[in-house]
């Protein structure tokens, strides 16, 4: 197991022992964007490896699925905590959403994702979008 997975597997275990009915605190954005870059880092050099070690099995004529199927659970693994992360920082936005899950842009009147029409001006409503334009002062000659 790589290092990066053990260390979420301790903090999710320190989590374990808090009392019920508290709510975990979350990490702030930056804290989990650099875990992301690392884990994307740490995606990347494994994907490699595992490229690697499929190609030298093949030069060899043997496979050994064992290996394989531990470094493809090291990848479905950052893959998880990935969706984890991106998950964290899309709900602090607190983006409004539309039916299917997607997050609503603002003056939008479809939905980005599935399509479906947004009631007129739920968008802007939900966003907080209270701008309101007052005509400029007229100048006194």
């Amino acid at each position: 197991m790589s290092p990066l997975l053990r260390r979420g597997a301790e903090e999710s275990a320190a989590t374990a022992d808090e009392p019920a009915g508290v709510a975990p605190r979350r990490p702030p954005a930056g804290v989990l964007r650099r875990e992301r870059r690392a884990l994307l880092k740490a995606r990347e050099l494994r994907l490699r490896d595992l490229g690697g070690l499929l190609v030298e099995m093949y030069r060899r004529g043997g496979f050994r699925d064992d290996l394989l199927a531990e470094g493809c659970a090291d990848v479905v693994g950052i893959d998880a905590r990935l969706a984890e992360i991106d998950e964290l920082l899309q709900t602090r936005r607190n983006a409004p959403r539309c039916e299917c899950g997607a997050p609503i842009l603002r003056r939008s009147h479809f939905c980005p994702n599935c399509g479906r029409p947004l009631p007129a001006g739920a968008a802007a409503a939900a966003h907080g979008d209270d701008t309101v334009i007052e005509p400029a002062p007229a100048e006194d000659r």
